[in-house]
């Protein structure tokens, strides 16, 4: 089994430009970004005490990370990704990860115990939609488990977001904090037929070895994708490097303290 262990070694190479293709953007959020949610994956899992017995499916899975965190746990772990590259880095990975458009039917009629939608959420056209869709996924007696971003008072990041939404221009860009106010992730459980058993906080701080990794990897979210399309790459670059100024420390790493939601909900028939 291919190890879980992250390290900041990755994001301490050598300065290189930005660069604005799918395959180095996967690479970026394999090797920046992904592992600035360990605590809201390792929380999770350490709530719904996961392990030998527990069979997980992660939806919108990425790269993978968080599925080789619970197999580490002794959980039986699929996913689905509709990202190509991001898909075939979780291969690597050894994970079994498949395309999401094509195999939602079959992967539907061999339920988990326990579904997670840990980033997918966050640029979803119909947030609805996913989570009914992922509720169908779910055992009886299992769960489900949605997460986003708290509060934007609670998380430093929002400074930074903010060129995604400003930059998007009439391109549609989703509010990463729009699902982040109470009650909001807790409805769309019970719409979907679930019953909310609880959820908590966790403290994510985004912390990059210097401001040309925080840039790659806040690109890497898919979240600036819309201003991208609409401003450029090139401008999007530069005004994230100036929301980033005021969170440089002294040794010329980033640090933005981030605060994470995540609910659960059950599935009682």
């Amino acid at each position: 089994m291919a190890s879980a262990q992250v390290t900041g070694t990755t994001a301490e190479r050598s300065r290189t430009p930005v660069c604005t293709g799918p395959h180095s953007r996967a690479r970026d959020w394999a090797e920046i970004q992904e592992r600035m949610l360990v605590p809201l994956y390792q929380a999770v899992y350490e709530r719904l005490d996961v392990g030998p017995a527990t069979s997980v499916l992660g939806l919108g899975c990425r790269s993978g990370l968080a599925l080789l965190l619970a197999a580490e746990r002794g959980a039986q772990v699929a996913g689905l990704e509709s990202d190509t590259e991001l898909r075939e880095l979780a291969q690597g990975r050894r994970l079994q990860v498949q395309e999401e458009s094509r195999t939602a039917e079959s992967v539907a009629r061999s339920a988990h115990s326990v579904v997670t939608v840990f980033e997918q959420l966050q640029t979803a056209p119909s947030p609805g939609r996913l989570v009914t869709a992922a509720a169908r996924r779910v055992l009886t007696g299992g769960q489900l488990v949605l997460a986003t971003w708290g509060p934007p008072e609670r998380c430093e990041s929002a400074a930074v977001l903010e060129v995604a939404q400003r930059r998007a221009g009439r391109t549609p860009g989703r509010d990463p904090f729009a699902l982040g106010a109470p009650g909001r992730l807790e409805a769309l459980l019970t719409t979907a037929g679930l019953r909310p058993a609880g959820g908590g906080r966790v403290s994510c701080p985004f912390a990059y070895a210097d401001p040309e990794s925080a840039v790659r990897g806040m690109l890497s979210t898919g979240l600036f994708d819309p201003a991208v399309a609409e401003s450029g790459q090139a401008l999007v670059v530069k005004e994230l490097e100036e929301a980033l100024h005021p969170f440089v420390r002294p040794d010329g790493s980033v640090r933005m303290a981030n605060l994470f939601r995540y609910v659960v909900g059950e599935r009682v028939n």
